[in-house]
């Protein structure tokens, strides 16, 4: 299931737009996540005191996580599928540490995708929004893949 060249284009073209304003999208889409499936949450203890959107707004350590997962994120759309070298260490941390649920990464795709339809709209039409989805799901199933093989159902 993988992507076509044009999908990978223009799933790295809308990256490109992205990643100059990284810090404010990171941050965005942890707060989004937090809020629309605050199950979520219960996976960070360093977040879980954080209740309202202004105590959200104001942590440096939310923004630094959503940094964290978006630079991550970036590193593996640019393999364009070939990202073992990446995906493993990931994987194994998320499965064996952190045990965070395949589900939570649905749940984090498609928010990424509506921070980026929301601040790139003219360039994020529904061709670019198919191929960016379809690329998450391919680095979906790989963590699940990789879950597997750590033991961890997720």
């Amino acid at each position: 299931m993988g992507l076509s060249d044009q999908e990978w284009q223009r799933v790295l073209e809308i990256w490109g737009k992205v990643e100059p304003d990284l810090p404010v999208h990171a941050q965005e889409v942890i707060i989004r996540m937090f809020q629309r499936h605050p199950e979520t949450l219960e996976h960070f203890d360093k977040f879980k005191h954080l209740k309202t959107l202004d105590e959200m707004k104001s942590s440096e350590e939310l923004k630094k996580h959503g940094m964290t997962v978006l630079n991550a994120l970036g590193r593996i759309l640019k393999r364009k599928g070939q990202h073992e070298a990446e995906l493993r260490p990931l994987a194994q941390t998320h499965a064996t540490k952190h045990k965070i649920p395949i589900r939570y990464l649905e749940f984090i795709s498609e928010v990424i995708v509506g921070v980026i339809a929301d601040q790139y709209s003219a360039d994020f039409g529904a061709d670019s929004q198919a191929a960016m989805r379809k690329a998450l799901e391919v680095f979906r199933n790989d963590m699940a893949s990789k879950y597997k093989e750590f033991g961890f159902q997720g």
